[in-house]
């Protein structure tokens, strides 16, 4: 099952495993990205559109010798980075969570810095 973590409780998601490197995966489309987006705070952002994921799959991979990384999904309401999150559990990925109510929740809940779209 993949945790469902709204936006103000991902820094506590990402603390449950201190050794394993916080990554916010964004899998919205370049426009996206360009409309509205995240600062970086205690984790990687990395960003990777849902339809390359597959085929980019080695760049979320643990280096030799380090941890698997805690991953949290986002996209813009919550549904693409879900599918995402399931294709990685999938693929052999045991730290997932999908950022619940995406971006936008993100903007609402969070920071409303971060435009709305």
């Amino acid at each position: 099952m993949i945790d469902q973590v709204r936006p103000a409780d991902l820094a506590a998601w990402f603390a449950q495993d201190a050794d394993a490197a916080p990554v916010l995966l964004d899998v919205r489309e370049p426009w996206e990205l360009q409309t509205a987006s995240v600062a970086p705070q205690g984790f990687a952002l990395v960003a990777i559109p849902m339809n390359e994921i597959p085929g980019r799959l080695a760049e979320l991979a643990p280096g030799d010798g380090q941890p698997a990384p805690r991953i949290a999904c986002l996209c813009h309401h919550g549904a693409r980075s879900q599918r995402v999150a399931a294709f990685l559990h999938q693929n052999g990925f045991d730290s997932l969570a999908n950022v619940a109510g995406g971006i936008d929740a993100w903007s609402a809940q969070h920071d409303p810095s971060v435009p709305r779209y």
